[in-house]
């Protein structure tokens, strides 16, 4: 399982980066155009995923700043959230690297910014829920560029596995 979780956040820093380099296309009225996706935008989206990251690697190991909801903006420009999505991803991966079988299969105990009250779920699915976190809403990423009318993100794991990922199989 700890092989599987370094190989998801090394996929995870990829496929960001497959996501930012589509967005660097955008004109800044696309990158902030409300498309109808949960967070509305792409930067609104972006800056969701980071907002969570960053909520789930407080309570992971405590570090970083806890945003005070889902939707806060952590930087207006593509440039400036880029640069905090690489150091996050940084953060990520190193942190994982520091994990062992053992620590996996701890409880974690945490509050939720939505709901009152203390939730405890063992390390390891909380770590895959992040993951999984960042697929569903880059799938919306994918949806908003792809209905602006550009070219559809190839984010498959296989296809990170095929090239950048090798090392993993």
């Amino acid at each position: 399982m700890l092989k599987h979780f370094r190989m998801l956040a090394d996929y995870n820093r990829w496929a960001n980066v497959q996501v930012y380099n589509a967005a660097a296309e955008l004109s800044d009225a696309e990158f902030n155009e409300d498309r109808g996706a949960f967070f509305g935008s792409l930067h609104g989206t972006l800056n969701h995923l980071l907002v969570a990251d960053r909520l789930w690697m407080h309570r992971f190991n405590g570090t970083g700043g806890v945003p005070a909801s889902l939707d806060t903006v952590l930087h207006d420009t593509l440039r400036g959230l880029y640069s905090l999505r690489e150091a996050e991803d940084r953060n990520i991966i190193t942190w994982m690297e520091t994990l062992d079988a053992d620590a996996l299969a701890v409880d974690i105990t945490y509050t939720s910014i939505l709901r009152p009250g203390a939730i405890t779920v063992p390390l390891h699915a909380a770590v895959l829920h992040m993951f999984n976190h960042h697929t569903h809403h880059r799938g919306q990423c994918h949806m908003i560029l792809t209905s602006m009318g550009k070219s559809s993100l190839v984010l498959d794991l296989l296809h990170f596995l095929r090239s950048e990922g090798r090392h993993w199989m």
